[in-house]
């Protein structure tokens, strides 16, 4: 009787375990979404409060997830990477065609390169936090593209010879400077690069 009890607890325990961990991770990703829009509008060194007003919280909610600024910048910075990510399996399967999906997801891609607002500045200082982001970008992102291009290249929508890390390459150094000049374009420069990936018809 006692041990049927004990199972009881411990089932509505986890059952009552999980909700919480949803919602931290929840919570955490409003956080991190309303730091993100504060840092394209203000840069990443904007008051900690203006984050907390976009999230609706307070400021020491923010304190109380990241402790530190950098805490705070690094975590950005892979939630948009993850969400970069894990855009490319969804536009290829929901676009009219690969080549679609992957004009798409270089949009998106233009669109983190361009936001960071001195991301490239933070990242470039002496905070060991911030030595293993560039190969974290690499390591998730590339693949993304390359499964893109291996998918359009199939369809015989576009040619078969480009990497995903030139292209990606490619497509950043048509992104250098395009947040300080309201003129410049990027997004539309990267889609005329990956419209000229086609095949000649």
């Amino acid at each position: 009787m006692s041990g049927s009890g004990s199972g009881s607890g411990s089932k509505d325990a986890g059952r009552a375990g999980r909700p919480k961990r949803t919602d931290a991770r929840r919570n955490e990703k409003t956080l991190l979404d309303a730091a993100a829009t504060v840092f394209v509008r203000s840069g990443v060194d904007a008051p900690v409060r203006d984050i907390a007003t976009e999230a609706g919280v307070g400021v020491g909610t923010i304190y109380r997830h990241f402790p530190t600024r950098a805490d705070l910048i690094i975590a950005v910075y892979r939630h948009q990477v993850e969400a970069c990510a894990e855009a490319g399996p969804v536009l290829l399967e929901s676009s009219a065609t690969p080549h679609a999906a992957l004009r798409e997801w270089i949009g998106l891609f233009v669109d983190f390169l361009v936001t960071k607002h001195g991301l490239a500045g933070v990242l470039q200082s002496d905070n060991t936090g911030f030595d293993t982001l560039h190969a974290y970008f690499l390591d998730r992102l590339v693949p993304v593209c390359a499964e893109l291009l291996a998918a359009a290249a199939a369809s015989g929508e576009i040619r078969s010879d480009v990497e995903a890390y030139a292209l990606m390459r490619g497509v950043g150094n048509l992104c250098i400077g395009a947040d300080s000049d309201p003129r410049y374009d990027a997004r539309l420069l990267a889609g005329l690069l990956v419209t000229g990936l086609r095949q000649p018809r």
